[in-house]
Formats: C-alpha cells, structure tokens, sequence
C-alpha cells in the first residue's frame, strides 16, 4: 500500500487544498462573513494571540494528512475498478468531502451555536478541497 503512493501528487494535492483555502478565506470572499458568524467583532484582530507559523504550519499538516488519507482512497478503488480518471476522482473526493468530511462537524457547529452559516462556510471549502484532491489523483492514477 505505502509502495502504491504517488508522493508528488499528494504534495500537490496539499499545495493546491491551502491555496484554495487560502482564497477561500480570504479578506474579499468569506472570512469577513465567517468572521462575524462565529461572533467576532470587525474590530478584533485575527490571531493576535496565536502563533500564526504554528496554525498555518499545523493547517499544512491536516491538509498532508487529508490528501494522503484521500490518495490511500482513491488508490484502493482504482485497484478494484480499474479506469479511473479525472471524473471517477473528482466524484469520489465529493463523496468523501460531503458524506464524511462535512456531515462529521455539522453536530458540532450546532451544538456550540455557530449555526448553519459557519458549517456552511467551514465544510464548502473542504469539500471544494476534497474534490480538487480528488480531481488531482485522477490525473496521476
């Protein structure tokens, strides 16, 4: 299994999951939005009082994790099915980011009364993630 796996499109995978991320959350797309949702005010400052190498390192990790667990995945299916392409790769990192990845934290997110809002914010961008893995692997399997 770990002689199966293609380092290179994991890292890739990775690369592309924080750039998206990276966007995603961004001060133009959702932040500003995802920032007041979880009942911030515009006038606090965002990780004041964090490491911030320590969170965008530890991201880094979680997303390592995430692409290598997705390619361990995908890699098991295409032994069993054989063609396995751009679409079968994208379809299956939809499949893990909508039937695993956002319906986990949703409990979560309505438990601690951060709503539909903040789920919705948090989980798009990892099932975008999951399907863009997903797509990459396609093109490397």
């Amino acid at each position: 299994m770990i002689d199966s796996i293609n380092w290179l499109a994991v890292l890739i995978a990775t690369v592309v999951s924080f750039v998206s991320g990276f966007i995603w959350f961004g001060p133009k797309t959702f932040y500003p939005i995802w920032w007041k949702a979880i009942g911030k005010s515009s006038t606090e400052e965002p990780g004041s009082n964090q490491n911030m190498a320590m969170v965008f390192g530890s991201i880094t990790v979680a997303l390592f994790i995430q692409a290598l667990t997705l390619f361990i995945i995908v890699d098991w299916y295409q032994a069993k099915v054989g063609e396995f392409g751009i679409i079968q790769g994208l379809t299956a990192g939809l499949i893990v980011g909508i039937g695993v990845v956002a319906a986990s934290p949703l409990s979560h997110r309505l438990m601690s009364g951060h709503g539909f809002k903040v789920w919705l914010i948090e989980v798009g961008n990892d099932v975008l993630n999951f399907a863009l893995m997903g797509a990459i692997f396609g093109l490397f399997l």
